[in-house]
């Protein structure tokens, strides 16, 4: 399923790289418009939190009535989530999709010659071994093998480009060496169909931060999606505690399900994010930097005029 989602993911940053041809500035691009894809159902799972948590208070009493019985409780408790049209489990959804684009993600930025240039397994595997011919099998990246060989493409056509076109040059009026000559230009189309601009605002985005721990630049994409996520975090810790106030009900009751589900995803995702990102390319923290930007507008903008006015037409 995640090979699913990386393949039609890559075919759309694909479109959008094409147009613009700057593979960090694709990224940007496809994080807003997946945003704006999921802004519905993020529209609605934010409905749902805050619903949910009007609810503490039911459920409070409910669990202290039926302490006894547990039977009872799971009853009264499932009763009550169907008169408010709400499922116990509305949480996960959202939980899980965040899983789902992660892996989606990192596959993708792992391997953007397959999921994005959509390159045959057996052409990859003719440039790993003209790699390790030339370079020697060190210089091929055993966990990500494809960001080899974008770095070595690269190289080849921001260096050597010259070389190859004097050589051209050099045999255009030579007879036999017209077959030589096609095979370059062969070689050339091939390459240049597989390169990809990874310089973003000075940085190379198929850097691997823990491989280049001498180089500072590496950890700025990553510290901005820490500082990011501390922000996001405590804008999400100031709409909690303002939902509860004067609600002295909810201070007592335990947290359900929803509620447990996004307080630990909270946490869970920016620690986890943060640690794959720097033993992955820095084009998946850029996607995860800009998504987390992007979180934080959605916040804002959700709470401030789409919950009031919900609450205002419920009223």
């Amino acid at each position: 399923m995640i090979d699913f989602f990386s393949d039609k993911f890559g075919y759309i940053l694909n479109i959008i790289y094409e147009i613009v041809n700057n593979y960090g500035l694709a990224i940007i691009l496809f994080s807003v418009l997946l945003k704006l894809l999921l802004l519905p159902l993020t529209i609605k799972q934010q409905k749902t939190f805050k619903k949910s948590q009007k609810l503490q208070g039911k459920l409070k009493e409910i669990q202290d009535k039926y302490s006894n019985n547990p039977e009872k409780l799971n009853q009264e408790m499932m009763d009550l989530y169907r008169r408010e049209k709400l499922s116990p489990f509305s949480g996960c959804l959202s939980s899980i999709i965040q899983i789902i684009l992660l892996l989606a993600m990192f596959y993708l930025v792992s391997k953007p010659l397959t999921y994005m240039k959509k390159v045959e397994q057996s052409q990859i595997n003719d440039f790993k071994d003209i790699i390790a011919e030339e370079q020697g099998e060190n210089s091929i990246n055993t966990m990500y093998p494809e960001i080899s060989i974008i770095k070595y493409i690269n190289n080849k056509i921001n260096f050597d480009n010259v070389e190859n076109v004097e050589k051209v040059e050099e045999n255009t009026n030579i007879v036999e060496s017209s077959e030589e000559n096609a095979d370059i230009e062969k070689e050339n189309i091939i390459e240049e169909d597989l390169y990809i601009n990874m310089n973003f605002l000075g940085l190379d985005l198929s850097l691997i931060p823990k491989d280049n721990y001498n180089n500072w630049r590496v950890f700025i994409i990553p510290l901005l999606y820490i500082i990011s996520s501390s922000i996001s975090i405590k804008i999400t810790t100031l709409q909690t505690k303002k939902n509860n106030e004067n609600k002295e009900e909810n201070k007592e009751a335990e947290p359900d399900m929803t509620t447990q589900m996004n307080k630990s995803m909270t946490w869970m995702m920016p620690i986890l994010a943060v640690s794959v990102s720097l033993i992955a390319p820095l084009g998946l923290a850029l996607y995860w930097l800009v998504n987390n930007i992007l979180m934080i507008i959605e916040k804002i903008f959700i709470d401030k005029f789409i919950i009031p006015k919900e609450e205002e037409e419920n009223a």
